[in-house]
């Protein structure tokens, strides 16, 4: 479902990422871990055709896309770690713009907005404006916004950040779903104790290059993820 080869992108002389490559299949839920400032904001960034790069090929579902960045981002979705919405709207009016850029049907996104509101409960709030939405109702309403057109990859940067506990539980069941369902799922973190609950693989980078990639029980082994990303973190500071 995406697919990265070579991605080496700089700011300056600054190397962000350092010729990254990496694979997540249909059906995995990946977690992307890396210390701050490792990469990992930048690469989903790329991969989301927000940010260009200097070289290598990102294809999503086989659609690179540089070539074809139209029909590529009407298959993802992305949700970055502060997500910029329109405090202007009405929290119903911002899900059907978005419903409206990635062509969903009416009775599609009325039955995905019902599903996902009331789940993550935020349904009632829909008719108020998002400006008088705290931080937490208003990371709900980018997440219900981010599923409304069944993306095959879902792009998300530290998604679990202002929510509260049952709204937690509510994504990662609905993210397992999707991963059951054949979505793909690429999420970086710095909570590992739920990375290492949910997610089926994991990648790590450190200074915008691949340290380690694969199964979660693989790269773990007999660690915990915690006590592999301190560890990198020492050697970072050494």
């Amino acid at each position: 479902m995406l697919k990265i080869v070579g991605l080496t992108k700089k700011f300056g002389q600054k190397v962000a990422v350092d010729n990254l490559s990496l694979e997540v299949l249909p059906g995995q839920i990946c977690a992307f871990i890396g210390h701050n400032g490792a990469g990992k904001t930048t690469t989903l960034r790329c991969i989301a055709g927000i940010t260009g790069f200097d070289n290598g090929t990102i294809t999503v579902d086989g659609i690179d896309n540089k070539k074809d960045p139209i029909k590529a981002k009407s298959i993802l979705a992305y949700l970055p770690d502060n997500p910029e919405l329109y405090d202007h709207l009405k929290g119903i009016d911002y899900l059907n713009f978005i419903a409206d850029v990635f062509s969903v049907s009416k009775k599609d996104r009325q039955a995905s907005i019902e599903t996902y509101a009331k789940r993550l409960e935020i349904y009632n709030e829909l008719g108020y404006p998002i400006s008088s939405y705290s931080h937490g109702m208003k990371q709900k309403l980018a997440l219900v916004s981010a599923l409304l057109h069944k993306p095959k990859l879902l792009l998300l940067d530290e998604p679990f950040v202002g929510l509260d506990p049952n709204a937690s539980h509510q994504f990662k069941l609905i993210m397992s779903e999707l991963a059951q369902s054949g979505s793909a799922i690429f999420y970086s973190t710095h909570v590992l104790e739920v990375a290492e609950k949910l997610c089926s693989h994991v990648v790590i980078i450190k200074n915008g290059k691949l340290v380690e990639s694969g199964k979660m029980e693989d790269v773990r082994g007999k660690k915990s993820l915690e006590s592999i990303f301190l560890e990198l973190e020492d050697e970072q500071n050494s």
